[in-house]
């Protein structure tokens, strides 16, 4: 119960520390992986993003109405399939993304203060392991890449 408590915990504060950090940009810590992947693949397909993260559909579909409504990108209809949307970040997100970069570099600098190297490599491995295996038991299936990062 231990592992559960402390992953809880960890989860809750650090998404409360984002939330502040991200605040004056306009957005939160539900939306800046999105965002993120949206800025590092203009063009992205909406449907891909489901695939990516581990995320309700009905939630991505909120975050990238969210992040429209907000200036931050904007969607095309797809050519090759018009049921589907090609989603690009605004000059506006182009201009803060280094700053949210930043953030989730300090983030992570916080939760892994006084960890070594090695075992951070171990925490992160151990820890994409655990995904893997609540996946697998959830029958979730692994999409291509998907536990690369």
């Amino acid at each position: 119960m231990k592992l559960l408590k402390w992953l809880s915990v960890a989860d809750r504060f650090y998404k409360i520390y984002l939330d502040k950090q991200f605040a004056p940009f306009g957005i939160n810590s539900s939306q800046h992986m999105i965002l993120l992947k949206i800025c590092d693949s203009p063009g992205i397909l909406q449907d891909s993003m489901m695939d990516m993260f581990y995320i309700h559909p009905s939630n991505i579909v909120r975050t990238i109405a969210a992040l429209e409504k907000q200036g931050m990108i904007t969607r095309s209809p797809n050519d090759q399939d018009k049921r589907t949307w090609k989603l690009y970040p605004t000059d506006h997100a182009l201009s803060i993304v280094e700053e949210i970069r930043a953030v989730c570099k300090k983030a992570e600098t916080l939760l892994l203060q006084g960890i070594s190297g090695e075992e951070k490599d171990l925490l992160i491995d151990l820890l994409m392991r655990a995904g893997k295996n609540i996946t697998t038991e959830l029958h979730i299936e692994k999409k291509e890449g998907e536990f690369d990062d």
